[in-house]
């Protein structure tokens, strides 16, 4: 144990540390100081219990806890009692605090917006950069570079609905003459059935109110016939 004393002034070497006039030896890395040295005895070190670490030479009693990688990181090296744990960003994060060789905390790469298409992919050191699509092309966010749109009649298709920066041509089959005929037929044929049987149910009724009308027309005449035989009976009594 050397120390210089120069005055009142009290200089240890960089493997020692000064606890009031004594210059004490440093503990290793991996390890704390249990008791401190005194004129006559050496410093006592202990080593640090699983989950925290000392990764210099040094005189402190307690050991440092280690670094949990929450929050978008992961771990890329872990704590041991000589080196605090290493962190790095999660797949879809990128670093934005970095201390040393570890990141600190991440963030969430940005999500490109129907329009735009992914110009440069987020690593773990940089966002996601967006550039707008441009002319007669789309992007629905996830592509690497604008697509143009779909031309339906080169497909033999007709055009439902444009596109935009943000969708495709929406595309469908065409409607021909023929088609017409194949719908407009089975409506006539339709229509035509319904009207006969129409007038079949309404010929019906028609013929069961006449025949009606005819028995009511016989009963009338009998009841008139039968009323006038008994009206001449009486007189001739």
């Amino acid at each position: 144990m050397l120390n210089v004393i120069t005055g009142d002034a009290l200089t240890c070497n960089l493997t020692e540390y000064r606890v009031g006039q004594e210059c004490c030896r440093m503990c290793p890395p991996g390890n704390r100081v249990n008791k401190h040295c005194t004129k006559l005895t050496n410093t006592t070190c202990e080593p640090c219990t699983d989950g925290t670490f000392l990764d210099q030479p040094n005189g402190r009693t307690q050991c440092f806890p280690c670094t949990n990688c929450t929050s978008g990181l992961k771990v890329k090296r872990p704590c041991t009692t000589t080196s605090g744990a290493v962190c790095e960003p999660r797949d879809g994060f990128f670093c934005v605090d970095l201390r040393w060789d570890s990141c600190i905390a991440a963030q969430k790469h940005h999500s490109c917006q129907p329009g735009q298409y992914i110009s440069h992919r987020g690593t773990a050191t940089a966002d996601t950069e967006c550039s707008d699509c441009t002319g007669e092309t789309y992007s629905n966010g996830t592509f690497t570079s604008c697509q143009p749109h779909t031309k339906c009649e080169s497909e033999g298709l007709q055009q439902i609905r444009p596109g935009n920066h943000s969708a495709d041509s929406e595309c469908g089959p065409k409607h021909d003459g023929s088609n017409k005929t194949v719908i407009i037929v089975p409506l006539i044929l339709l229509a035509l059935i319904v009207v006969i049987l129409t007038a079949a149910v309404m010929w019906r009724i028609k013929k069961r109110l006449k025949q009606s009308a005819g028995r009511i027309n016989e009963w009338h005449i009998q009841d008139t016939a039968d009323h006038d035989t008994y009206v001449c009976g009486l007189r001739h009594k």
